[in-house]
């Protein structure tokens, strides 16, 4: 009896559609995509219940013709290639042929089309099942549907988000194909609602309707080429970050792509000026030759591979790394209608003028001028192309890494240029310094850990170590402050309170013993139901990302047990007309921005585990702060609220109170030996 089966088409179509057709959002992805390749400059798009139950995708472009109305089902039927040697030059979005076949095998799908001159037509598949086209009536281009997605594939269904969270990584996918195609026409709507539009206006209104016009603010356009690669696009400047990637977006070719090389480039560019948990904005063209970089990876084409990478790396962190310097080639890479700002880059950036600025006047203030000295006029480097480039590599590494004359007679040959970044270079700054940036390093750590059967000589020593720690914890808990002996004795650079009683004086912390009353007070008042809120003259509005919007919709009710008044208008833009009379004071951006800095890591966390970290953030914005001048009765309020426990600690870990005693103080001076 055979044990190998040939599956039929509606099984294996079913197989494939895990691979290309995850969630709802892959569907509007393949069908948007279909409709570009075909010419479309106009496109309509409409979803149900987060696409769950209806998907629609309508565009003007050439449309499907009679004879090819069946095949738009088959596996791998495509229009876009034809042979092998295609796919070393692939111009299009969509080449596999795979995608409609995958949607149709899990859901009832129709195809309205009508190619210019011709009559319309419209077939439908469902679940497989090719029906027989028949006459329709349509305008020309195509009239996409999908309804009922994974209807026979119950465990399929069962995994998909909340009709929101689908309808949100739909509006960022929808987002994204308005940023990559500004000269095309897009409207958005979901269960009714319009939710996104352009106007195919170009680049700029394409990020204005995305994003709203105050990001042309804070960003530089910036257009030119390096290695043979043309960057072009926004960048955020050296002073405006989010919480989080989603206002990351690179588009390679026209298509939208998550790449490690180019994130790489990017976050090391960008690197002397963010702090923790901060994260550039930009949406950046990145246009290289076809031959250069393979998009046959992965079936949802969201990753590509290059050719070189270390000349694409090069390109794109010396360009955005010379605007944000503001170097002197900061000029050829500036869009010349804000060529302004970059000069400007080199005083925020650096502290002091760059000599890409052109001063105008005796102040030093920088303005664009029409006749500035183009790029050819400016003292630099020869501009290479990527073939240049990647020999000036491959001719620098022979010059560093092989083993010369002084080599004594040594084995000649060079290390491999894998092994040389891997950290088997005998000296691997020497690399950095004709080339900087085209060149970048992967730093290992080593970790030597004790061979099988030996003693740990530190676990001795680490148990001791942990039961001292236990020890003090303990004592800690224990200490306690006889307020009424207590003398207030100042305090130290407007942070440490110096208390002297008895034979001790105790140092508080005051922004740690502040936060920490603070953190239990709005606990023990969350607990109870007891918060007390302070209504806003002037409501904080925020507007975020589709995602955020979501991450946000589901913190709500612990917001709101914290005492925040908050409510969304359905269209990524919340409002808090009230916040809980302990922290009137927050500064509630950067709140918000901690709330949102990770939000597909607190997705998981259980409403407790999420209200005790907003408490605490919350806690900690409104604690006074070191470096803050206390009054003399806030002083007592403080020392009175902490009702004698020296054992504080902030909700964070940190000791509130230390305490010395005489006898330590005097040992320190040598009084006593």
């Amino acid at each position: 009896m055979a044990k190998i089966n040939v599956l039929s088409p509606n099984v294996y179509n079913r197989i494939a559609a895990g691979e290309v057709v995850d969630r709802p959002y892959s569907v509007v992805k393949e069908l948007v995509e279909n409709a570009l390749d075909a010419g479309a400059s106009e496109i309509e798009i409409r979803i149900e219940k987060g696409g769950k139950s209806y998907i629609s995708v309508l565009d003007n472009g050439g449309g499907i013709e009679y004879a090819d109305l069946k095949s738009v089902f088959l596996p791998h039927a495509t229009s876009k290639i034809s042979k092998a040697q295609d796919l070393e030059h692939i111009s299009t979005l969509g080449f596999r042929g795979e995608a409609v076949a995958s949607v149709s095998a899990v859901s009832h799908m129709r195809y309205t089309s009508k190619c210019a001159g011709a009559e319309c037509y419209q077939i439908a598949c469902d679940g497989g099942e090719i029906g027989e086209p028949a006459r329709a009536a349509g305008a020309e281009g195509t009239l996409a549907e999908v309804e009922d997605l994974f209807y026979n594939t119950p465990v399929r269904l069962k995994f998909l988000k909340s009709d929101k969270a689908e309808e949100a990584d739909i509006t960022t996918f929808v987002n994204r194909f308005i940023l990559s195609r500004p000269e095309v026409r897009f409207r958005y709507f979901a269960d009714g609602r319009l939710v996104s539009q352009s106007f195919g206006g170009g680049e700029e209104e394409a990020l204005v309707s995305v994003y709203g016009a105050n990001i042309l603010r804070d960003t530089y356009r910036i257009d030119g080429t390096k290695n043979g690669i043309r960057i072009r696009g926004y960048i955020s400047n050296q002073n405006f970050f989010k919480p989080n990637r989603s206002y990351q977006s690179v588009f390679l070719n026209g298509r939208f792509v998550v790449n490690a090389t180019l994130s790489a480039a990017l976050t090391n560019a960008y690197a002397s000026y963010t702090m923790k948990r901060q994260y550039p904005f930009y949406v950046l063209y990145v246009d290289m030759s076809p031959e250069l970089v393979d998009v046959n990876v992965h079936p949802n084409k969201a990753d590509v591979r290059f050719a070189d990478n270390q000349v694409v790396y090069g390109a794109l962190y010396g360009v955005v790394s010379s605007v944000l310097d503001g170097n002197s080639r900061a000029l050829e890479y500036v869009a010349p209608d804000v060529a302004a700002s970059a000069g400007a880059a080199a005083s925020v950036g650096k502290g002091a003028p760059s000599v890409a600025e052109k001063r105008e006047d005796g102040r030093g203030s920088l303005r664009a001028r029409a006749d500035f000295a183009p790029s050819s006029a400016l003292p630099h480097a020869p501009v290479f192309t990527y073939e240049q480039a990647k020999s000036e590599i491959e001719a620098a590494r022979a010059k560093i890494f092989g083993r010369e004359e002084e080599n004594e007679g040594e084995d000649t040959e060079e290390l491999p240029f894998e092994e040389v970044r891997k950290g088997k270079n005998p000296s691997p700054q020497l690399a950095k310094q004709p080339y900087a940036d085209l060149f970048f390093e992967e730093n290992t750590l080593e970790v030597n850990t004790p061979a099988a059967g030996k003693e740990d000589f530190f676990e001795e020593n680490k148990k001791f170590l942990a039961e001292e720690e236990a020890r003090k914890k303990e004592r800690g808990a224990q200490m306690r402050i006889d307020t009424d002996r207590c003398e207030y004795k100042g305090n130290l650079f407007n942070t440490f309170l110096l208390y002297e009683c008895g034979d001790s004086v105790y140092i508080i912390d005051q922004h740690a013993a502040h936060e920490r009353l603070i953190f239990d007070r709005l606990r023990r008042k969350a607990e109870n139901r007891e918060i007390a809120q302070q209504p806003m003259l002037v409501p904080y509005e925020r507007r975020v990302t589709p995602v955020e919007a979501v991450f946000l919709e589901d913190c709500q009710p612990a917001l709101r047990e914290i005492g925040f008044e908050i409510a969304g208008d359905g269209d990524c833009k919340f409002t808090v007309t009230a916040v809980p009379l302990d922290l009137q004071a927050i500064a509630l951006d950067e709140f918000f921005d901690d709330v949102l800095g990770d939000i597909s890591g607190l997705k998981g966390i259980k409403l407790e585990e999420l209200l005790r970290d907003r408490l605490a953030m919350a806690a900690c914005k409104a604690a006074v702060k070191g470096g803050m001048s206390l009054t003399e009765g806030e002083v007592k309020t403080l020392l009175a609220d902490m009702d004698g426990n020296a054992g504080l600690k902030c909700p964070h870990g940190r000791p509130a109170v230390v305490r010395l005693t005489k006898y330590e103080i005097e040992k320190m001076f040598k009084r006593i030996v």
